[in-house]
């Protein structure tokens, strides 16, 4: 598909109206850059700014825009639906909602086969922790260190990170597993020699710290907010396994990994080939409309047995979206898209790394979902985290209309991961313009 021009921006005063949102919204409100960019209209791949200025995005919207910005058979599908019917809550069931979820149980792994829709991940990640306790019996649930869940009690509850925790603790049960992040392994070892220790590891804190029997273990395949880590092939198969001798089931978080995103597959887990009997995805399933589900397999499905709403759950406008943004992912082979591009991209990124070996630590990822990690000087052993410089280069970027996320523990990986529908000229115009913001920034 031929990348469009964004349409021309209304009207806006950005000055004005960054003044106003600093007077009406929250401080918390977290924005990238020194002068936010006020994005007001898109087209695929590319966002305009009030000011009328042009960028490539390749965040997304957090992993949210699957398959590009207004694309035309998801808006279509949207006008149609929104002239037939706009909202009924899941009091009753309608059309698009139970189309999705049939669609849903054709391909996602396993025997997952039930969905229960919501409007967010954090309530998907919630109910999911819900059922597992109802089914199983138990109330300890395993989460891993640098994972992000949420913003409910429960999430923050999940969540691996402090700066993303306004209170202590308030939800008891939760114990937290090494995270499977080699490149800062927390046991000081290095793979493969290090017989995925972390995974293993497991089984001392269900030992140590819990009943002896657990509910789940809620792992996301790629951890997102943690800074893109990705877990080493034997990690789920090994702490899966480990979680249901002591009476858990697997909940796969695929918020941000689901859809494609990973390349090859459907979903982020089958790169592990490891079936969860739960799992809980939003963002890029309906390009941008707010909608979360919660899918898990017959028996556990069923055995919760107490009365369940969701006054924005299933609805209309947000599952029409997700069925037409599915079809496209399926119609243009946008799975396969992201494997050939992630390849393209990540072998981009790893030149650029020999370019400036001091400042890139490491470069990781699998399909469009690639992890830039920024330190001190890796060439003598400092890895450091370096979010100073990481700063300079994100403002650098954005200089040259590239819009790029970033995350981690310390705020000093870059996350990329653009729409799925990305073109090879794209990313070769994203890796030469941060190619020239990180030599901006050194120099």
């Amino acid at each position: 598909m031929k990348t469009s021009t964004p349409n021309t921006s209304p009207s806006v005063d950005a000055a004005a109206l960054r003044a106003r949102e600093q007077q009406f919204c929250w401080p918390s409100q977290t924005h990238y850059y020194q002068e936010p960019v006020l994005p007001v209209t898109a087209s695929m791949r590319r966002v305009q700014d009030a000011e009328g200025r042009e960028y490539l995005d390749f965040f997304g919207g957090i992993l949210t825009i699957s398959v590009g910005h207004c694309h035309p058979k998801v808006n279509a599908a949207l006008k149609a639906q929104i002239d037939r019917l706009g909202h009924v809550s899941t009091l009753y069931p309608n059309v698009p909602a139970v189309e999705l979820a049939e669609r849903l149980a054709r391909i996602t792994p396993g025997k997952l086969q039930k969905s229960y829709f919501l409007a967010s991940g954090t309530e998907a990640d919630e109910t999911a922790v819900n059922v597992a306790q109802v089914f199983t019996g138990a109330m300890e649930i395993i989460a891993l260190r640098h994972g992000y869940s949420g913003r409910s009690a429960m999430a923050q509850a999940l969540c691996g990170h402090s700066s993303y925790r306004a209170v202590p603790t308030q939800i008891a049960g939760v114990k937290h597993a090494l995270s499977p992040y080699c490149y800062r392994c927390p046991l000081g070892l290095e793979y493969p020699s290090c017989g995925v220790k972390c995974a293993e590891d497991v089984k001392e804190l269900i030992l140590t710290t819990t009943t002896g029997k657990v509910a789940a273990l809620l792992a996301e395949p790629i951890q997102g907010v943690g800074g893109f880590v990705v877990p080493p092939p034997e990690y789920f198969r090994i702490a899966v396994d480990i979680v249901r001798s002591h009476g858990g089931v697997f909940i796969c978080d695929e918020v941000q990994t689901g859809f494609g995103r990973t390349g090859k597959h459907w979903f982020g887990i089958q790169h592990w080939g490891v079936e969860p009997e739960i799992m809980t995805m939003a963002k890029g399933v309906a390009n941008g409309m707010p909608l979360a589900v919660c899918i898990a397999t017959p028996e556990i499905a069923d055995a919760f047995k107490k009365n369940q709403i969701s006054t924005f759950g299933g609805n209309p406008l947000s599952c029409a979206a997700a069925n037409a943004t599915l079809g496209v992912i399926e119609e243009e082979q946008l799975a396969r898209n992201a494997e050939v591009q992630g390849e393209r991209l990540l072998d981009g990124l790893r030149k650029l790394q020999k370019r400036f070996p001091k400042v890139i630590g490491d470069v990781r990822g699998k399909g469009l979902m690639i992890g830039l990690e920024l330190v001190a000087d890796e060439q003598h052993g400092d890895r450091t985290p370096n979010p100073a410089f990481l700063g300079k280069v994100f403002e650098e970027t954005k200089r040259r209309g590239l819009l790029v996320g970033k995350g981690g523990m310390f705020a000093n990986v870059f996350r990329i991961a653009p729409p799925l529908s990305v073109t090879g000229d794209e990313v070769d115009e994203a890796l030469s313009k941060i190619g020239e913001s990180f030599a901006a920034a050194a120099g």
